[in-house]
């Protein structure tokens, strides 16, 4: 359904006011509005299989509810396994009949990460999407067991070399889905091609964490092109402001000030069980936000060159080991 033009004006208004936009206030008025995207059809997932990482806690578990509801087996990937456990059970009870596999894994570590997908694929051959949900924001630079700086490594390495592991689990379909969960924050930050590792300059945890974001989108079409050929689509999306235990965590000054209308979890992770379910696949490469294609940039100044997307690739590429040229 195309979005009337009162519509589309509205909602580009909320989205440059940030609080308007990002909070409950901005998809309560986008559900409002003419031209809102259908849901996903009910069972539209029935028998298909869908990873979730970072599954134990906040945006990764309301991911795991709405996806298991709509009837897909849902492998939730954790960290901490015992942890893990409680969640899948406690969204047993709620949801009688949902079906959950547990799978523990760091996301940081690429030998690890390796390992699973090893072990997944086994197992389903066939998978519909993964939802790559899991995320950092460490106090001080830290580095993963590979030496990269541990936000990088989360959000965009490790993704990447499990997404390439599965490649023919999701392609074994009609063509599988990949959703990186980025950040608004992302909005202030330019891609930093020239130190991913965050080695220069004073670190600031929401920094490197909205960098990171920022590479995801930068490299999501690169991506797509990649994977293309296997009908791999991808989309990266940002939540808005959800009172995630990140949030809690880390922004507890942002969390008192705004706290009455942060959105809830579910709230959060509507656009990517949207996206995983809806039919049809909407355009990869794309970056979205309440089921709306969005800009990946409001700032001129961080508008990145092709030099930097091509010095960035070949970063990734190298990282997440991908071999190649730098086309590729």
């Amino acid at each position: 359904m195309a979005r009337p033009t009162l519509t589309r004006v509205v909602d580009a208004v909320m989205d440059r006011t940030l609080v308007l936009g990002y909070t409950t206030i901005g998809l309560a008025v986008r559900k409002a509005l003419p031209g809102w995207p259908a849901d996903p059809l009910p069972r539209s997932l029935e028998g298909r299989h869908v990873l979730v990482t970072g599954a134990s806690s906040g945006l990764g578990v309301a991911t795991v509810e709405g996806l298991a509801g709509l009837g897909a087996v849902v492998h939730m990937l954790v960290r901490d396994e015992a942890k893990g456990a409680g969640v899948a059970d406690r969204i047993r009870a709620a949801h009688p009949g949902v079906e959950l596999r547990l799978w523990r894994c760091d996301v940081a570590d690429l030998d690890d990460v390796r390992r699973f997908a090893a072990a997944l694929a086994a197992e389903v051959p066939d998978l519909h999407a993964v939802v790559h949900n899991a995320g950092v924001m460490p106090p001080e630079r830290t580095e993963s067991p590979q030496g990269f700086e541990l936000s990088m490594a989360v959000h965009l390495v490790g993704p990447v070399v499990m997404t390439e592991a599965l490649r023919g689990s999701l392609s074994a379909g009609s063509g599988g889905r990949v959703v990186l969960v980025s950040s608004g924050g992302m909005y202030a930050q330019s891609l930093r091609a020239d130190d991913p590792g965050y080695t220069t300059g004073d670190y600031s945890p929401t920094t490197s964490y909205a960098r990171s974001k920022r590479w995801q989108v930068e490299m999501a079409p690169v991506l797509a092109d990649r994977w293309a050929a296997d009908g791999i689509s991808i989309a990266t999306m940002h939540p808005g402001w959800a009172d995630t235990p990140g949030v809690r965590d880390s922004l507890p000054a942002f969390r008192r000030i705004t706290r009455p209308v942060l959105r809830d979890d579910a709230q959060g992770a509507d656009t990517s069980v949207w996206l995983t379910a809806v039919e049809p696949s909407p355009p990869t490469g794309r970056f979205w936000h309440d089921r709306v294609e969005r800009a990946t940039h409001l700032l001129p100044t961080t508008r990145a060159s092709e030099r930097d997307r091509v010095r960035a690739w070949a970063w990734l590429r190298e990282a997440a080991g991908l071999g190649g040229s730098a086309d590729a």
